[in-house]
């Protein structure tokens, strides 16, 4: 058995912590960890060459669809995750600015929660 690469064991946390929060029915959290999961999946998208065939034909169920993925390293994944906290804490400080605490509070407690998932 191999050991996961570093996207999937973050993804596998991310996943466990979803479905707690799915059973405690913390409709926030569940969003911005899906949203998490779903910004680490886009990360590894490879892009599309620029030149590609018109049509490509696969049998169904020979694998042959898989789309190669990218490798993400510890690194990639912090600095994603960091992109994260600081393009809320930008936005919590505008919601501030304008008076929109409510809304400010709640982008705070999204980066607190992502910070679980940051080491160092």
């Amino acid at each position: 058995m191999t050991e996961p690469t570093p996207a999937e064991a973050i993804k596998a946390e991310l996943r466990r912590d979803l479905v707690a929060a799915m059973k405690r029915g913390a409709k926030a959290e569940m969003a911005l960890l899906r949203q998490l999961v779903a910004a680490l999946d886009n990360a590894e998208a490879v892009p599309l060459a620029e030149t590609r065939p018109a049509a490509v034909h696969h049998l169904f169920g020979a694998g042959t669809a898989e789309a190669e993925r990218r490798h993400l390293t510890l690194d990639d994944i912090e600095a994603l995750l960091r992109w994260e906290i600081d393009a809320r804490l930008e936005a919590a400080a505008e919601f501030a600015r304008l008076g929109v605490d409510t809304r400010a509070e709640a982008l705070t407690a999204e980066v607190e929660l992502i910070r679980r998932y940051v080491g160092g």
